[in-house]
């Protein structure tokens, strides 16, 4: 299975509860203080993409393999060089893999 982090904005009514109500002038006391709150963010789950340096190195990567394509050597070759070209929704999804069952993920593909 996949491994999630969880996601608290600080204006979710759960920051509010335990404490960051009074950034949002929000200072509701009593016992219906939770009902008075008015969440001003959300509270969920985000994939869990491991360790920073793992996905700088993955980044990395992508960088390297963007300037061979562009037949660039340096960085700054590659800002004078580098065309960027817009596509439709469709040809995005054409271009990822279709008609196969993924049965491992690689670490910097996912398909959601």
């Amino acid at each position: 299975g996949r491994s999630y982090k969880i996601y608290r904005g600080m204006g979710s009514l759960g920051a509010m509860q335990q404490g960051s109500s009074d950034r949002y002038f929000q200072d509701a006391e009593g016992d219906d203080a939770a009902e008075k709150l008015v969440p001003e963010g959300i509270e969920g789950r985000v994939p869990y993409k491991g360790a920073l340096a793992a996905v700088i190195h993955q980044l990395m990567g992508g960088v390297r393999a963007a300037m061979g394509y562009c037949g660039c050597a340096t960085i700054d070759e590659m800002r004078s060089r580098a065309e960027f070209v817009e596509i439709t929704t469709a040809g995005m999804r054409e271009s990822h893999v279709h008609n196969v069952q993924i049965t491992k993920e690689a670490p910097n593909y996912r398909v959601e």
